[in-house]
Parts: structure tokens; sequence; C-alpha cells
């Protein structure tokens, strides 16, 4: 049974919410405020967080900035803001899915299992290993010669799914869609785009003229197994 840590102070979502889980088989604990959730996250194993943004003590943010310090597990974002500014910060920072207020009970579980099977899909072997690069899926990190590269978890999943993918170009809806599996409606070019640069600032000797994430002019994206060519 997967074990979900839900971050909210609205009474009325936390009961469906619980509900809704429940049926899903999922265990759920619940936190009001920041320093709650602080205090299960340290004292329990979870398998996804679900963050709201605004709480009275602070933000769902500041949660997801400690948690990314030493786990990768998945964590969905609520909030009444579908500010382009505000959903990117959380992308950023280590969410991995977004989710803006009020939406349907039904929709977030759907989120839940995609994000959670992903989840699980990225651990069936044990690593990959490509231009210097290797990723152990098991223990959900990458190192770089040796040396470990300090990935939010949607660079680290996009990562995966370049490596698994070795030669194949992937268009930005495919990625958007294993990544974030929602077809690609919410999350547009320029937020794909800044998570490419991001990574590429963190695998390339030269971010400005990568040589293994490598653009595909009007295609999409590829990762070049043998390190010749490339594109900003």
């Amino acid at each position: 049974m997967s074990k979900i840590l839900l971050l909210e102070d609205d009474l009325s979502l936390i009961d469906g919410l619980s509900y809704s889980l429940k049926k899903q088989g999922y265990e759920t604990d619940i936190a009001r405020t920041v320093k709650e959730a602080d205090t299960l996250w340290s004292g329990g194993k979870y398998d996804l967080l679900i963050l709201d943004v605004s709480l009275p003590d602070g933000s769902g943010f500041d949660v997801c900035r400690k948690v990314r310090q030493v786990s990768k597990v998945p964590i969905i974002f609520l909030t009444a803001s579908d500010e382009e500014v505000s959903m990117i910060m959380g992308l950023d920072i280590g969410g991995d899915d977004y989710i803006t207020k009020p939406f349907k009970l039904g929709v977030l579980v759907s989120r839940i299992n995609a994000l959670l099977r992903r989840t699980k899909d990225f651990s069936a072997s044990d690593a990959i290993t490509s231009n210097g690069i290797t990723i152990f899926l098991l223990q959900g990190q990458a190192h770089k010669e040796n040396t470990a590269l300090d990935l939010t978890a949607a660079e680290y999943k996009m990562l995966c799914l370049f490596m698994q993918n070795p030669g194949i170009i992937l268009t930005k809806e495919k990625i958007l869609d294993k990544l974030w599996d929602t077809g690609g409606n919410y999350v547009d070019d320029n937020t794909l785009a800044v998570y490419i640069r991001r990574l590429r600032t963190k695998i390339e000797a030269a971010p400005g003229n990568p040589q293994m994430l490598v653009t595909v002019r009007g295609m999409g994206y590829k990762w070049n197994v043998t390190g010749g060519g490339g594109g900003a």
C-alpha cells in the first residue's frame, strides 16, 4: 500500500481527498500546517507528497525545498494560483506536478496514480550508463564520472527518459506526456525549455554547445550516445 502525505488546511478538501485516496487503497497522513508536515515527514516514509502552496505558517514550496535535500519522492502541488511564474517555480524547485483549484478529485487521483506508476517504471532496472553518466535507478541517483549530480526530481526523470531512449528523437509532446502525463496541455514549451537548459548545465561540458542532449530542430530532442554534433 502506497503512503501519501497530504499538506492542506481546507477541511472540506481534506475530507474529500482522504475519502477518495482511501477508496484507491492509499494510506494518507494529514498535515494542516508546514510545521506538522515537517514533523510527519521526518518521522515517516512516504511514496508521494501532496502540498498546498498557501498555508497559515508558510508554503508548500518551503516543505518541498527541505524534502529535496534528502529525497526524490514524487511531489504534487495544489494551489489557487494559475500564474505561470508560480507554476514554473514549483516545478523548478523539485515539484513533479501542479494542479490548480478548483479541481475534480478524480483528476487529482488520476495524476497520483500516473505519477506513482511512472516512479515505479523508472526503477524497473538497476542502472543505465552512457557518455560517462550512470543512473542508479533503484537509488534514484545519477553520477557523472563518479561524482553525484545535483538534480531536481524532474531533471532526474528527464535524464532517465533520454538515457533510456538513446538515439531516438523525442518530441516535446512525448517528453511532457512521459514526465507529467498530461498530454503537454498545461506545461508550455517555455517550461520544458527551462528544464532542458538547466539539465544541460549539469551534464554538458559546454552547455551552450551541447553534445549529449541535443536539439533536433523542428522535431524535438535526442540523447546522442556518440557525443558528436548538437544544437542549442
